[in-house]
């Protein structure tokens, strides 16, 4: 069988896997830096234009990609682990386990990457990482939210898994069992959050709110049809 033609998303998506992993051994001293970017590029061998292409924004995009990666491996992970006995609060704290789990053996890129995107210049880039993490946990867990539900999931979500990764920042407890003490005490913290919200879907005041917003839906996950190059079905 011919073995398909790589693409020129594959290409980068080839590049910037290459380029975290030579990253990796440097951050610890130059963070994610345009120094550290330069060294991947020759340390990784890639082709300093592909390299610039994969990391239009230099080393933030670099730092980015660190932490999707970090995501796609707690989704590997949650997809290998056995839920079904699991209370629906305990899948939640398992997969934010997995999510730090996935860089536990890189803990000072992730020191950095948490103080390049505490930087004003990159904080909206860092939010955007967040809230994709916590997208991605929850759709993993068979969420079907599409009202306002779908927001203050992943809004209380991000908040658990900000709180817990910088507690786990300074922890050196064995297998960082206080990190995920901590972190059962704020899923529960959540579950208070959630039944009081589910005991307002029955007040008068509560429905009347909600009312006042009845158009509040999840976005869609399908580009609006005004979009420059695309074009609309006939």
């Amino acid at each position: 069988m011919t073995e398909a033609k790589k693409t020129e998303k594959d290409h980068i998506s080839l590049a910037l896997e290459q380029l975290v992993t030579a990253a990796l051994p440097l951050v610890s001293f130059d963070g994610w830096s345009a120094a550290t970017l330069d060294s991947a590029i020759k340390d990784a061998g890639v082709d300093p234009g592909l390299a610039h292409q994969a990391c239009p924004r230099g080393a933030v995009d670099l730092a980015l990609a660190f932490h999707r990666m970090g995501d796609a491996k707690m989704q590997e992970a949650l997809a290998k682990t056995d839920l079904s006995d699991m209370r629906f609060r305990d899948r939640i704290a398992k997969a934010v386990q997995l999510r730090i789990e996935a860089v536990a053996d890189q803990k000072e890129a992730v020191r950095r990457g948490v103080t390049l995107f505490a930087l004003p210049a990159h904080a909206a880039e860092g939010a955007q990482a967040l809230w994709a993490t916590t997208d991605k946990i929850w759709n993993t867990l068979g969420d079907t939210s599409e009202d306002v539900n779908w927001y203050t999931k992943r809004a209380t979500l991000s908040a658990v898994y900000s709180a817990t990764l910088l507690y786990w920042l300074g922890d050196d407890s064995t297998d960082s069992a206080e990190t995920w003490a901590f972190l059962d005490r704020r899923i529960d913290n959540v579950m208070q959050f959630e039944s009081v919200k589910a005991k307002l879907k029955d007040n008068p005041l509560a429905k009347g709110i909600a009312a006042m917003f009845p158009d509040i839906h999840k976005p869609s996950s399908q580009a609006p049809d005004d979009l420059p190059g695309k074009t609309k079905a006939s």
